[in-house]
């Protein structure tokens, strides 16, 4: 009976002794495991060392990682945000002057100045803005004759042109506008009718001023200009009309963590379908989602405000210290392109150009397909430089000059805007224009006809008719502006020399 009961036991126990001895014996199953799909033990990263238990994360290590994605998509979500971000500013900054959507359009009278907070706006042609809100129902925008500007969605997507390259063809005419998922009994005749896939939509366009009119393209606009329901159509409300010159508002995204805020009133505002579905995942992971509250915790709030600093110096980065070899109009030239690509959608072979529409949106106001089609002698050429000759960044409290060799390819003129490098606007001066052009009567030619422009915090003897002033404890940038540029600018036969140190 004892030896009966004694075999099992003993084997039991040496069994329970020795657990390796029965691991040595390999699985009858056995992969040929790369080394290369298998997570160590520890890792050193930059976001810290990560450990793992046979691939199982350590709770340490999980936290990690969840705090570095929320973080990282936070800083994606800035920059991909910028574009919707800018509209949504955009049409607030004219909210705060009264300019409300479907009711009223704001025109500079007596041209923009840096009173007014606009991305690179300038101060040499009548603006016209405006916004319409769909969600009600179509709009309808009468357009006066020989204006030109773009229609654009809530995500800064290119709907249309109106004026000399819309389908009124610089005639004026009433466009109406419908928004995503509109059906019904639409007018079969009298109006260009356009869809968009946003409520939101910004509209913009310049008046030309002929002979140094101003008055005569304002009254052009006021008696031509309309927008309202199109519900109201029999008998329209009267449109309300802005100045908006010497107005003290501002029309530019946050840069802090109110950015986010701006982005969740986007989302709310427009249908779940309305931008990519990328772009919503990406504001989703964040916990930005239509019909939930944006509520961050603690943790969260701190990693997004985090996020955003890093977001913000990012687009700086891209703006102001440009990477990309496609940024620069010359090898041996300081002048930067702030459209790189020429595609109005930001399409290269395939690829959404990330960081261009980053750089673009965070600068510039406005897109259509004119910016990349430019022809000689039509639209605008635009050069950006924030360096003088050497590299270094333009300095407020010191003098340059720059020339413009003869003949300068512009068909129509050519301008000087400097620019506040916080603000991305006009830069506060005592001068009014914040820059100057050739339609000034008083610029001063060179013997050879080149024209030599100087930037300083006072006027250089015997320069003042092409001084532009500039602030002691002040960065600045500036953008030449070519109106009808020709061939010259085109094949580049034609440059703009740089902006040289004189003291």
């Amino acid at each position: 009976m004892f030896r009966f009961c004694h075999a099992p036991l003993a084997a039991l126990l040496i069994a329970a002794a020795s657990p390796a001895l029965a691991q040595q014996q390999p699985p009858k199953f056995v992969a040929k495991v790369p080394a290369d799909i298998q997570t160590p033990n520890a890792v050193q990263t930059r976001i810290g060392e990560l450990k793992f238990s046979d691939g199982l994360p350590s709770d340490e290590t999980v936290r990690k990682v969840y705090d570095n994605i929320d973080f990282s998509r936070g800083v994606e979500a800035f920059l991909s945000g910028v574009p919707a971000a800018s509209v949504h500013a955009a049409c607030n900054g004219l909210k705060s002057i009264g300019v409300n959507p479907n009711e009223a359009v704001s025109i500079s009278e007596d041209l923009l100045d840096a009173r007014s907070l606009f991305l690179t706006a300038n101060s040499t042609t009548v603006y016209v803005f405006f916004c319409i809100d769909l969600k009600d129902g179509p709009v309808v925008v009468q357009v006066p004759p020989g204006v030109l500007g773009p229609v654009d969605d809530a995500y800064f997507r290119y709907v249309t042109d109106v004026g000399l390259i819309g389908p009124d063809k610089g005639k004026g005419g009433k466009y109406l506008f419908v928004g995503p998922n509109q059906e019904g009994q639409l007018p079969d005749q009298g109006y260009f009718v356009t869809r968009t896939p946003t409520f939101t939509n910004l509209i913009f366009y310049r008046a030309f001023v002929k002979d140094g009119d101003i008055a005569g393209a304002v009254k052009s606009v006021k008696a031509h200009a309309r927008v309202y329901p199109l519900a109201t159509a029999e008998n329209p409300p009267e449109t309300i009309f802005v100045n908006s010159s010497g107005k003290q508002f501002n029309t530019i995204h946050s840069n802090d963590f109110e950015f986010y805020e701006e982005i969740n009133e986007v989302i709310q505002a427009e249908p779940g379908d309305a931008f990519d579905p990328e772009i919503v995942g990406l504001f989703a992971s964040i916990g930005i989602k239509k019909g939930k509250p944006f509520a961050p915790d603690a943790r969260m709030k701190a990693i997004l405000t985090d996020a955003i600093a890093v977001g913000n110096a990012t687009a700086r980065a891209m703006v102001f210290a440009p990477r990309d070899e496609r940024a620069k109009f010359y090898p041996d030239r300081q002048w930067n392109n702030g459209f790189i690509g020429n595609s109005y959608q930001f399409l290269n072979d395939g690829e959404r150009m990330l960081d261009p529409r980053t750089m673009f949106h965070y600068m510039a106001t406005g897109i259509t397909p004119a910016m990349a089609a430019a022809k000689p002698g039509t639209g605008s050429a635009y050069a950006f430089a924030v360096r003088d000759a050497a590299g270094t960044f333009l300095d407020g409290g010191k003098t340059y000059k720059i020339t413009l060799p003869a003949p300068i390819p512009a068909g129509q003129f050519w301008s000087f805007t400097a620019y506040d490098n916080q603000t991305r606007s006009m830069l506060e001066t005592d001068q009014k224009l914040a820059g100057i052009d050739s339609n000034n009567p008083d610029i001063t030619k060179n013997e050879d006809g080149s024209v030599t422009v100087w930037f300083a915090p006072s006027a250089p003897a015997g320069h003042e008719s092409n001084w532009v002033q500039t602030v002691p404890g002040k960065g600045w940038s500036s953008i030449l502006r070519l109106y009808a540029p020709l061939e010259p600018w085109f094949d580049k036969s034609w440059k703009p020399g740089d902006f040289e140190l004189v003291n």
